[in-house]
């Protein structure tokens, strides 16, 4: 065949192939253009329902209400870590991480009608007197606010307030009401709760979230011990809920060589995002144990994560909380804002530590008891998510007399240390530890004790159970107490470690 009925052909094919994809950009649009429509009207639902409800329903209607119940009911649905937070819940979640602010120190959720403590800020006023995550609030002083769909700013505008007043809070904890009588204060801006040697060559830091301010606090924590002859560290990261990503990068930088993955996250619109240590950490020489247990969550999971994938240091305690997931703020101009999950997060093996969403996702740390995790290492799935540590530590039921058990439901000891605190102000010129150690030693603090457990709340051990408890006991009480000196939480941790399992067996390697 001749070349030009080859081109002619050519031109003909090229022709009916250029119709054809025409054809099918053509139907690409229209379908893309359905689909928008679909999917515009999908969400245009929701606002043809509340124009519906404002334009036609039987009585006046709360717009900014019935929004908001809307905008909570669609976030539901998602996971339980997207959420919409009110002008005032927004202001006081912003500050808690950022400081500056007075109140109870107490961060709650309503999952249905009643308020739950989920989080007691250390060092603040509610977690002297004993309020504890788990807590359900039924009264704020005469203010019933369980079961009655109460609003959630109105609940943070009755706990806050100027620095010394008082409030009471009641709870419910374990079938009994109990009523706190708290003195609000300035909630504690710091993130690291106690810095000090324990020995001649190894530092303790504790760590309470990643706030803004976190690194600057840990590098000047870890410089001083340092200084005073740290070359291991004991980095406390039990019952630490998370924060900032940034802080937590910062941190696993100070630790790791040039390269090393700490975590990468990654989403449905998010690309992949590897950030790697870049060597220039002040700490890469210094040995590494962290401590975490089941309220170890987010921010805490990825230092944890980066530590044991790099084989930097070893993890001690038990399964972290598993959450694997990143939050983008997002805000609006009427105060009020949701923190969206967009992407997850992944340690450098590639684990989405990430547990499952079950229905009582927010108590499944209680499972844990009930399946036996917290006193046998075998029960440790991770499947279900979190930190596995290297080294588990079950936690020590030996301990738990009746007495003890009944003095801990009802915070006897932080009761009590706060009314000695009361009626000892002399407390507060304490500022030397063996000093403190010697006043603790000479106060007769178990005869008070067991005057006010049978005064305030009815408890006497029975013959035998203070033997058994004694010792352990008063090592908290000490601890609570010292707390009211200028040493503040270094004394407090400084006391309470002698009777801490997780730190000993840190400690004995």
């Amino acid at each position: 065949m001749k070349s030009s009925n080859w081109s002619a052909i050519a031109v003909a094919l090229a022709g009916i192939l250029l119709g054809v994809m025409g054809v099918l950009t053509v139907q690409k649009v229209f379908a893309d253009k359905a689909r928008l429509k679909a999917e515009y009207q999908d969400w245009r639902k929701l606002n043809l329902i509340l124009q519906k409800v404002d334009e036609n329903y039987v009585d006046p209607v709360d717009r900014q209400k019935l929004t908001d119940a809307a905008v909570v009911a669609a976030l539901s649905q998602l996971d339980p870590h997207s959420i919409y937070l009110p002008p005032q819940e927004l202001e006081e979640s912003e500050t808690s991480l950022a400081g500056g602010f007075d109140g109870i120190g107490i961060q709650f959720n309503v999952p249905n009608d009643t308020a739950v403590v989920i989080e007691v800020i250390p060092g603040g006023p509610s977690e002297k007197v004993g309020l504890q995550p788990g807590d359900r609030i039924l009264k704020v002083d005469t203010i019933e606010i369980a079961g009655r769909r109460y609003p959630q700013d109105s609940m943070v505008r009755h706990m806050r307030g100027p620095s010394g007043t008082k409030v009471t809070v009641t709870v419910r904890r374990e079938g009994e009401e109990i009523p706190f009588e708290i003195t609000r204060d300035k909630i504690p801006t710091h993130s690291v709760d106690a810095a000090f040697m324990v020995g001649d060559t190894t530092g303790y830091i504790r760590l309470s979230k990643f706030a803004r301010t976190t690194f600057k606090e840990f590098s000047e924590a870890a410089s001083r011990l340092s200084s005073e002859g740290m070359k291991e560290l004991v980095f406390d990261l039990r019952d630490n809920s998370g924060g900032y990503l940034d802080q937590a990068l910062l941190l696993a930088n100070a630790f790791l060589e040039k390269g090393d993955t700490i975590v990468y996250i990654e989403g449905l619109h998010r690309k992949r995002e590897v950030y790697k240590a870049d060597g220039r950490g002040a700490l890469k020489d210094v040995g590494l144990k962290v401590l975490i247990d089941e309220g170890s969550a987010s921010s805490s999971e990825i230092f944890s994560g980066a530590v044991q994938d790099n084989r930097r240091g070893t993890i001690y305690g038990r399964r972290s909380f598993g959450k694997g997931l990143v939050q983008e703020p997002v805000f609006f101009t009427d105060g009020s804002g949701i923190r969206l999950t967009v992407a997850r997060f992944y340690t450098p093996s590639g684990r989405c530590i990430q547990k499952p969403y079950t229905k009582d996702y927010a108590y499944e740390v209680y499972k844990r008891y009930d399946e036996g995790e917290m006193v046998d290492a075998d029960s440790m799935n991770v499947s279900k998510g979190g930190i596995i540590p290297d080294v588990f530590v079950p936690i020590d039921t030996t301990r738990a007399s009746d007495f003890y058990i009944k003095c801990n439901r009802k915070a006897t000891t932080m009761r009590f240390s706060s009314a000695y605190f009361d009626s000892h102000k002399e407390l507060t010129e304490i500022s030397d530890y063996s000093e403190l150690l010697k006043y603790l030693d000479k106060a007769g603090l178990d005869r008070l004790f067991l005057d006010y457990a049978r005064q305030k709340d009815g408890f006497v051990p029975k013959p035998g159970e203070w033997d058994d408890s004694k010792s352990y006991m008063m090592t908290q009480i000490k601890a609570l107490v010292g707390r009211y000196s200028k040493l503040g939480d270094n004394a407090f941790y400084h006391l309470y470690l002698q009777i801490d399992d997780v730190f000993a067996a840190a400690t004995a390697q």
